[in-house]
């Protein structure tokens, strides 16, 4: 594929077809400016950063990846208020020549509601296509900014952060003899809802006039149209990041007040682990952390507008053990010894069991194979989420109570069915387990074929290395780094998926069509370099990972694609 003859920074005259844009030089042109805008920030030229910001959200590079980010997410096909979306080439075609500062005015946002699991609902705000694509624009020029200017130990809604990362922080403060012993709990009250938009417009490095009109679009609910004061709405492309940099600075604020260079702070023990609007601050001692350090905390969120959570926010021993982002985290004493063991909540079992229940409840008449197909994904997301702490023995019981579960669901089905003929029915061995809950659904021939329960217990547990904090994404010299830590991550995305592992491993993880990552977020699709149509085998000589929508350019435009040579002994 060849470069397009426009550069990143002016917009083309004549509109390019979606499938005949060089994805390649696309995020090459945009990663430039990105890094650009990283080493300004670092240097502290704000008016450079200004400029480069100004070109990245002008340029056709930066308006494509936009349209390319909101038609390839998981909202894709949510409209907004306008009941608007952009599902054919040609039309995110026109959405690039729609991205334009002048005139633009958002529209007001469409308010729905998601149940929580303390009985509330939380408000979620809808923006239409195009706002979410002018949105997901100003992004690319504000991310770089974000995350050079980030605190270290922040880990929520951020690029290449985890939820793992932030867990295995706790780890390594709160795990040694020496350690800190009390943690402050803290969660902002409405964070999202009530942040200060003076705050905002006067502290966010981007566009005020853009950031205003945001701000202040108002939401449509009940089909009445209501203003917002305050806050940055939840389900809006650029509010976590939004969010992130009102909250940034407070690890900076409690390490002033007790520097651990000194004596006073090496004894205070302060620690900030950050994800999102959830955090803990650990310290010393009880006092220091309740007349101290919380009073710093509650001024520090006052200037924006934000208060702690009575409800939530709480100081804890270590010995009595905290929850924090779905895992438990406790000290025990065995004799003269102390051990942190850190393992998935009560919480979260019990959330994951009702999901279980509510799947056999609402699918009594339904086919074992199609009961399998709706729990397996709920039963490994929540395995592999916990199989980064000490989760062994969990996940045993955890397979014991679903068993228990889709044993009631058979004999419900059967009731005057013997033991016997319901473990012939629906059970089988596996993997030298002999009762494993097994069914058949359609295959791609037409033919059933067998799928069996997913085991939680078949989930390895595996030790997760922590991003280092000053590791930064949009900055050139941290590229090997992150390039390694994906190499890591997807082999074990993909571990038990051999065909999938072989040809990721062939093409050392890079698309041949555009020459960018493969990754989870990104999704794959498995293709056939000679059609099947045409006499191609399924075998891994004649396929090829592409992306998604690389996958339908190459369809659309008639392009060759060469199996990748690689070096990687597989």
């Amino acid at each position: 594929m060849t470069a397009m003859p426009w550069q990143a920074g002016a917009a083309p005259h004549e509109q390019v077809a979606w499938h005949a844009i060089d994805w390649q030089q696309v995020h090459q042109n945009v990663r430039r400016l990105q890094a650009r805008i990283v080493k300004a920030t670092q240097e502290g030229r704000w008016g450079k950063v200004k400029a480069l910001q100004r070109l990245l959200t002008r340029s056709f590079s930066g308006k494509a990846i936009a349209v390319k980010r909101v038609t390839e997410n998981q909202g894709k096909r949510t409209p907004g208020v306008d009941q608007v979306t952009w599902e054919t080439p040609e039309a995110k075609t026109t959405a690039i020549q729609a991205l334009r500062h002048r005139p633009y005015r958002p529209q007001p946002l469409r308010r729905v509601y998601i149940p929580k699991s303390n009985g509330k609902q939380r408000p979620l705000g809808i923006p239409t296509m195009h706002d979410r694509a002018m949105q997901a624009l100003h992004l690319l020029a504000l991310n770089p900014i974000a995350e050079t200017t980030g605190d270290p130990n922040s880990y929520g809604f951020r690029v290449e952060r985890s939820t793992a990362d932030a867990i295995e922080q706790c780890f390594i403060t709160l795990a040694k003899k020496a350690s800190p012993q009390w943690i402050l709990e803290g969660d902002i009250q409405a964070c999202f809802d009530r942040i200060s938009h003076d705050w905002l417009l006067a502290h966010v490095p981007m566009d005020k006039a853009i950031l205003r009109k945001w701000l202040k679009a108002g939401y449509m609910d009940r089909h009445a149209r209501y203003p917002t004061e305050a806050g940055t709405p939840q389900g809006g492309i650029i509010s976590p990041v939004l969010a992130n940099l009102a909250l940034d600075g407070l690890e900076r604020a409690v390490r002033q007040r007790h520097p651990p260079t000194t004596r006073r702070g090496q004894q205070a023990k302060i620690n900030v682990v950050r994800y999102a609007d959830d955090f803990i601050v650990t310290g010393a001692n009880e006092a220091l952390l309740r007349d101290d350090i919380r009073p710093l905390v509650e001024q520090f969120l006052s200037e924006r507008g934000l208060t702690l959570s009575p409800e939530k926010t709480s100081l804890t021993h270590i010995a009595n053990g905290f929850d924090f982002l779905g895992q438990h985290i406790r000290k025990y004493r065995n004799g003269k010894q102390t051990k942190l063991l850190i393992t998935p909540s009560r919480k979260s079992r019990t959330t994951l069991c009702q999901q279980v229940r509510t799947v056999l409840k609402t699918n009594r008449q339904a086919t074992a194979g199609d009961v399998i197909q709706k729990l397996n994904p709920i039963i490994r997301g929540w395995a592999i989420y916990h199989c980064h702490v000490v989760s062994k023995q969990t996940f045993s019981t955890v397979d014991h109570v679903v068993f228990e579960k889709i044993w009631r669901w058979a004999k419900r089905r059967h009731p005057s069915k013997s033991a016997g003929w319901l473990r012939k029915r629906y059970f089988r061995p596996v993997g030298g387990q002999a009762w494993i809950f097994r069914g058949e659904v359609p295959g791609k021939n037409g033919k059933l074929r067998p799928v069996h329960l997913f085991q939680a217990s078949s989930v390895l547990i595996t030790r997760h290395t922590k991003i280092k904090g000053a590791a930064n994404p949009f900055d050139p010299e941290w590229e090997p780094y992150f390039e390694a830590r994906l190499d890591v991550k997807m082999r074990g995305n993909l571990r038990g998926r051999r065909r999938l592992l072989r040809l990721w491993k062939e093409q050392d993880g890079i698309c041949p069509v555009c020459n960018q990552k493969i990754t989870e977020i990104t999704g794959w699709h498995s293709h056939h370099l000679t059609w099947r149509t045409h006499g191609g085998t399924d075998r891994a000589e004649n396929r090829v990972l592409l992306h998604p929508n690389c996958h339908m350019q190459v369809h659309s435009q008639g392009l060759a694609v060469a199996k990748p040579r690689s070096e990687t002994r597989v």
